[in-house]
C-alpha cells in the first residue's frame, strides 16, 4: 500500500511528494525545495522513515516543479524521469529563473532517460502507471495507482479549478479534453493529489469543478 507524504515548498505554494510502501523504496516526485530549509525537511523525512529513494519523477518542468532536482540528484544519486517533450521547459529555466526572483536556482541534472506516453513504473511493491495530459505544459505526465486509488496531477487537475495553460507549451483546450478524457474516467474514489492546494477527489470535480 501507498503512503502519500506532502510538503509544500518555495514561494508557489507547491505540492512535493514522497511516496512510499511497505518495502520502505520511495519515489520523490516535484521537488520543489529552493532553500535550505526545505532541503533539510524533505531529507530528514526521508531519514527519519528510514526510506530508500529509488526514483525522482516530474510531472513537468516549470522551475517551482524542479528546483529541487539537483538536491536529489546530489543527496541520492537520482536524476529526473519525465517525458521527452518537456525537456525545453527544464532547458529554459536558468535563463527566465533569476527575473522571477530565483537567483540562486540550482541547474537540474538531465535524465539518462525519458518517461513515454503510456505505460508503467515500479517501485518496491508498487506500481504507477503514466497518464500523459498535456495542457498546462506541453508534455505533462500524472501518476496514478489503480490498486491505491490515488492520482499525482501535478497542475493539470485542482480543487475547484484546473491549470493555468496561458504559458509557453499551454493549450487550454487539449488541457479540457485531457481532463475529460483520461482523467475523468478514472474511479470516483480516486484521490487527486495536485501541484498545488488541496487534494480533492475525482468524484467531486466531475459534479463540482466549475470549468466541466
Amino acid at each position: 500500500m501507498i503512503t502519500v507524504k506532502i510538503f509544500t515548498f518555495n514561494a508557489y505554494s507547491e505540492n512535493t511528494y514522497v511516496l512510499y510502501d511497505e518495502t520502505s523504496q520511495c519515489v520523490i516526485i516535484d521537488p520543489g525545495m529552493y532553500e535550505g530549509f526545505e532541503q533539510n525537511e524533505l531529507a530528514s523525512f526521508i531519514r527519519q522513515q528510514n526510506l530508500k529513494p529509488v526514483l525522482l519523477l516530474n510531472t513537468h518542468c516549470h522551475l517551482d516543479h524542479v528546483f529541487g532536482n539537483k538536491f536529489v540528484f546530489d543527496t541520492y544519486g537520482l536524476k529526473p524521469k519525465f517525458h521527452i517533450g518537456e525537456l525545453p521547459i527544464l532547458e529554459a529555466v536558468p535563463g527566465y529563473a533569476p527575473s522571477m526572483g530565483f537567483s540562486r536556482y540550482e541547474v537540474s541534472p538531465l535524465p539518462d532517460e525519458f518517461l513515454p506516453e503510456t505505460g508503467t513504473i515500479t517501485f518496491g511493491n508498487s506500481v504507477l502507471e503514466l497518464i500523459f495530459a498535456p495542457g498546462h505544459s506541453p508534455a505533462h505526465l500524472c501518476f496514478y495507482s489503480k490498486k491505491d486509488h490515488i492520482l499525482i496531477g501535478g497542475d493539470v487537475l485542482f480543487y475547484g479549478s484546473i491549470g493555468r495553460s496561458d504559458l509557453p507549451g499551454g493549450n487550454h483546450q487539449q488541457l479540457i479534453q485531457n481532463i475529460s478524457d483520461k482523467l475523468f474516467v478514472l474511479p470516483d474514489e480516486t484521490k487527486v493529489y495536485p501541484g498545488h492546494g488541496p487534494a480533492t477527489t475525482i468524484g467531486f470535480e466531475k459534479k463540482h469543478n466549475p470549468f466541466f
